[in-house]
This record gives C-alpha cells, sequence and structure tokens, in this order.
C-alpha cells in the first residue's frame, strides 16, 4: 500500500468514531498526478446527493504533461460505495455534529486508487489539550525506555 496524501488534521480536529474504504472514479490524467504525489486533502469533505457519495475540495494538481485533455484540480469526485453503506452513512451524518471526511488517499496493493473517509465528531478545546498532554507523555515514556532510566 503506497499513501499518496494523509490529512494528519483531521485526528487532532476530530473525534473518529468510524472509517469506510472508497474507490474513486477519476480520470487518467488525475491517477498520473496521484503517482506524483501531487494531491491535498486538508480541506476536503465528503456529501451525499441522491444515494451517491461525493468528495469535494481534494485538490489533486494538473499532471504536467497533460495538454488539453488535463483535469480541473479541485473537481467533485464520485465515491465508489455500496447503496447500503451510502445509506448507512447518511444516517450517521444526520446525527447532530457529525461530518464524512478523506482521511487518507492511497493505492491499494492491485494498484487502485482508494480513499479512507472517517465519521467523525468536532472535538472540543479542553479534548484537544488532553490528546496533546497524552501524546507528550507517551513521547517522554518512550524516551526514558530507549535511554534506560
Amino acid at each position: 500500500m503506497k499513501i499518496i496524501a494523509k490529512n494528519r488534521r483531521a485526528r487532532y480536529e476530530l473525534e473518529i468514531l468510524d472509517t469506510l474504504e472508497a474507490g474513486i472514479v477519476l480520470r487518467g490524467s488525475e491517477v498520473k498526478s496521484l503517482r506524483a504525489g501531487k494531491c491535498e486533502i486538508v480541506d476536503g469533505f465528503i456529501r451525499i446527493d441522491a444515494d451517491e457519495a461525493w468528495m469535494l475540495k481534494v485538490h489533486i494538481a494538473e499532471y504536467s504533461h497533460g495538454g488539453y485533455s488535463n483535469h480541473e484540480p479541485t473537481r467533485k469526485r464520485k465515491l465508489l460505495i455500496h447503496r447500503r453503506e451510502v445509506k448507512q452513512l447518511r444516517v450517521k451524518m444526520e446525527e447532530k455534529g457529525l461530518t464524512a471526511i478523506p482521511l487518507k488517499i492511497y493505492f491499494n496493493e492491485k494498484g487502485k486508487v482508494k480513499v479512507e473517509i472517517a465519521v467523525g465528531r468536532g472535538k472540543r478545546i479542553h479534548d484537544k489539550r488532553r490528546a496533546k498532554k497524552e501524546k507528550e507523555m507517551k513521547r517522554d515514556i518512550q524516551r526514558a525506555l530507549r535511554r534506560g532510566d
């Protein structure tokens, strides 16, 4: 599995409740651009319209050798998910305060582009502080174990 782009900020901003893997409908120039690693998913989010899931505001840079057949960098892209999974996702997103965002885009073992979708709830400021404190404590413990204290 080759990871193309990760949304590292998502785990800091959201409390992740559920994840889901989906395929993406892409054009050829988009796949070539992804192979070059030119993707930003920080602003991306998932919207459901008429039993179809769409990924919006994900920036896949134009392919440098694309010519006239290049793609629009921030176009909306359809996600390949089963209907029942779309309905489950819609039910979760209709709950108060839940949102769906892309966590990472990667190539699987078969060479297909996949996206990992997360359903989460926004963290409050005190939750972020607690998570930061726990992360620092784990880092200090690992550092002490390495030194042999």
